[in-house]
């Protein structure tokens, strides 16, 4: 599932619909995750996006207070093309069409979905979110005081969005690791200073794989076609044993945790 990193990336690549119209949108499919209301999605035919934004790991079409919320499941990805191309893909479901070009939604298993939002507020994919990793809000003071009593893995808690949005399995591996914190350590555990760490570290991998286009393992691509190079500089994730590039000496475990690959150091990571 494209993580934060992705969904950042798909937003700048997206930016050129800003100040466009919305000319027609064509639901091909509505039977996604969540059925989409083709009533709804038609009274925003005429209105211009005034900005694209990010939230977790949901894209953000702001039409006025009305909004238009992606969400890119497994295995979705937007495409950009050409306003008068007729090409279509397998797996094409919805089509935003502007003045200038038009965004095409993909999704082979439907677990992505688009919602029309009156309220971002109140909306049940946003009202309970956390704070954004890469915002001053997400401070080791605030990681400690939220999962201090709590007796879940630390990865499970960095992976929960209702502590902090947008981290998923990949790079919750990545961030403990380079914060030297083992993955199964109970999270009441941790020291004031630990939680530190791990926003340091956190802010630093996401930081890098933004820069970088995301990370691409089977189903990402950006918006352009490209794929995201992140995966190059993956220090721990898909390693099992492999040398640690840290010690140079222990070899990379492999374990399963709430039903999810997890990779550590059993020398680098205490």
């Amino acid at each position: 599932m494209p993580e934060l990193p992705e969904v950042e990336t798909s937003v700048q690549a997206i930016q050129e619909f800003t100040n466009q119209t919305i000319e027609s949108i064509e639901i091909y499919n509505p039977n996604l995750r969540w059925k989409i209301d083709r009533k709804a999605f038609k009274r925003l035919e005429g209105l211009k996006v005034e900005r694209i934004s990010r939230r977790a790991k949901y894209i953000l079409l702001h039409i006025g207070k009305p909004q238009i919320l992606i969400h890119l499941g497994m295995t979705g990805t937007l495409r950009i093309a050409d306003k008068t191309s007729n090409f279509y893909k397998k797996h094409d479901h919805v089509e935003l069409i502007f003045q200038r070009g038009k965004l095409i939604f993909n999704d082979p298993r439907r677990f992505g979905s688009m919602h029309f939002i009156k309220e971002p507020g109140t909306h049940f994919l946003l009202k309970k979110l956390g704070p954004e990793p890469l915002s001053e809000e997400f401070n080791g003071e605030y990681l400690f005081q939220k999962i201090k009593k709590s007796l879940s893995p630390i990865k499970n808690a960095l992976m929960n969005q209702h502590n902090v949005v947008g981290i998923g399995n990949i790079y919750a591996n990545e961030i403990l690791f380079d914060a030297n914190i083992r993955p199964t350590r109970k999270s009441k555990t941790l020291t004031k200073r630990e939680h530190h760490k791990i926003v340091t570290s956190t802010k630093k991998i996401l930081k890098v794989a933004i820069k970088a286009g995301g990370t691409t393992l089977q189903d990402f691509y950006q918006p352009d076609g490209n794929k995201g190079y992140f995966k190059i500089d993956l220090a721990v994730y898909d390693r099992t044993n492999k040398k640690c590039i840290s010690c140079k000496q222990e070899l990379i475990k492999r374990i399963v945790q709430s039903q999810r690959a997890t990779f550590y150091c059993r020398k680098c990571q205490i």
